[in-house]
């Protein structure tokens, strides 16, 4: 499997030093001591790869009208909300939580063009509480489709984690699967959809990135006179 260009400094340099310590166990311990070492040896490198890789997975499905899930993980969240610093009504919200073994890199959920990018400083409450969604460190990006329906998706840091990256910039026209970024150490996704939308997953599932759709956009927006946004530059 693939090493996220994120995550090949620190995998190569984790499993160097784990496997020079196993070495040393091997070399200096008794049998039970080689045995017993093997357990916390295989754990961190299977955890390691596991969140810093990158399946190659690509999104094959509708280009428009659907929300895929930008991330590998559970859904821990399905709820109407009023979205009030960037999307100003009532939306649905997706969260999406990552574990350690889940891969942490992020995809773009829909096709349209980005219209806001901010970073906010917080708190680092474990993700899948919810008032992580406000309180703690994330980074928000707003895409408006063709149709005018704003999708605001949220990278939000959780208990671990210290650096969140992401990759597009304000006025970048994306399709649905282009890269978003990563998130360093268990964290979630938010996402927000039109009230309107159809939802097709549910709490509990798991969901796989550039597979998965979360939801159905409504054939129209609630403002028939919003502005269409070019898919091309």
């Amino acid at each position: 499997m693939q090493i996220h260009k994120e995550g090949k400094v620190q995998v190569t340099l984790t499993m160097i030093i784990m496997t020079l310590l196993y070495a040393l166990i091997l070399y200096y311990g008794s049998a039970a001591v080689k045995f017993i070492a093997l357990a916390p040896y295989l754990f961190v490198a299977q955890t390691i790869i596991s969140f810093y890789a990158d399946p190659q997975r690509k999104y094959q499905g509708e280009e428009k009208g659907y929300v895929c899930s930008p991330n590998d993980g559970k859904v821990v969240v399905i709820e109407r909300v009023f979205e009030n610093k960037f999307i100003h009504k009532e939306c649905i919200q997706i969260s999406v939580y990552m574990t350690f073994f889940d891969s942490h890199c992020n995809w773009i959920p829909v096709s349209g063009k980005i219209t806001h990018i901010s970073h906010q400083e917080g708190n680092f409450h474990r993700a899948f509480l919810p008032k992580s969604s406000t309180e703690n460190e994330q980074t928000a990006v707003v895409i408006e489709t063709p149709e005018g329906h704003k999708v605001l998706t949220k990278q939000i840091a959780g208990a671990y984690a210290r650096r969140i990256v992401t990759y597009s910039n304000v006025g970048d026209c994306v399709i649905i699967g282009d890269g978003l970024g990563f998130i360093k150490f268990g964290s979630r996704m938010d996402i927000f959809v039109p009230v309107e939308s159809e939802i097709l997953v549910k709490i509990g599932q798991k969901v796989r990135f550039n597979q998965t759709l979360l939801a159905k956009l409504p054939q129209k927006s609630e403002n028939n006179k919003a502005a269409k946004v070019p898919l091309s530059i």
